[in-house]
């Protein structure tokens, strides 16, 4: 038998070994989702014993940590806007800078009681359409995804969270299978130029789905497809938010004007102050 703390020093110290920026904290990370503790479990009852079979799953849980797969991927979950979501092979890890676009949202519609109308392109685990479910209690949301398999984890999510009978999942390419009258629609999509996807993190190349990355050849296609759907999609003064890439405002921007949208102002930034969040507005 071993003790959770010496699980802790055990991890922390293979994590070191390879060369992880913050090993204890990883390690930590690593029983709290493995084992379903809190970090006060951990300080205060760090002598109780882990039963064997538990013991030999974190062990090869640390093995595959420590050759650079996410945690996120290993406990299958990840929380986002204080939200616990479940993963699946066809989602992308929610990212905390994604939060900048509830941020954006909520400051766009500050009356939490509206009825808004939400639509959410690509959706993936869910998180951004169900982050706002939680802040606007009469709104409905839709959700769409290209993916079966990401579709699916969505509704899971949501039904887990408590907004399935205020949702509705599709799986289809971006709006095409919707006529509009959206109040806000929300997009994360794929951005990273093609060429770029060979030097991206191990952790998100090889552990992420391509198709959640792949933009195309400058990382502009969805934007190309959303700019040409979003003035069907939205009521006349309804806004679009739109997570962006590094370096991809000016462009970005360029499309949305040429199809007929305003943009408003500069994107908000994230904690990184990195342009993550624009803005755009149907007259």
């Amino acid at each position: 038998m071993t003790t959770r703390t010496a699980l802790l020093r055990a991890f922390a110290a293979a994590f070191a070994e390879c060369g992880m920026e913050a090993p204890e904290r990883e390690a930590r990370a690593l029983l709290r989702g493995g084992l379903g503790l809190s970090d006060l479990d951990l300080v205060t009852r760090g002598e109780q014993e882990v039963a064997q079979e538990d013991a030999t799953r974190l062990r090869a849980l640390a093995e595959r940590r420590a050759r650079g797969e996410p945690l996120a991927r290993l406990t299958g979950r990840r929380e986002f806007w204080s939200l616990d979501f479940a993963l699946s092979p066809e989602t992308l890890v929610p990212r905390p800078e994604t939060e900048t676009l509830v941020e954006a949202a909520l400051s766009l519609f500050p009356d939490r009681s509206a009825p808004l109308r939400l639509l959410d392109l690509g959706t993936g685990t869910g998180a951004l359409i169900a982050a706002l479910l939680s802040e606007y209690p009469a709104a409905f949301g839709v959700g769409v995804d290209l993916a079966p398999g990401a579709a699916r984890q969505t509704r899971a999510n949501l039904a887990t969270l408590g907004f399935a009978t205020r949702a509705a999942v599709l799986v289809g390419h971006w709006g095409e299978a919707l006529t509009g009258g959206f109040d806000l629609v929300v997009s994360n999509p794929p951005y990273i130029p093609s060429t770029d996807i060979p030097a991206l993190q191990r952790e998100v190349r090889a552990h992420d789905p391509l198709l959640a990355l792949d933009g195309g050849p400058q990382g502009l296609d969805a934007y190309r497809a959303l700019a040409e759907a979003l003035p069907g999609l939205l009521v006349a003064g309804g806004y679009a938010v739109l997570e962006l890439g590094i370096g991809q405002e000016r462009q970005v921007a360029g499309l949305l004007t040429a199809a007929g949208l305003s943009v408003e102002g500069p994107a908000r930034a994230d904690l990184a102050g990195i342009a993550r969040a624009m803005i755009a507005r149907k007259a």
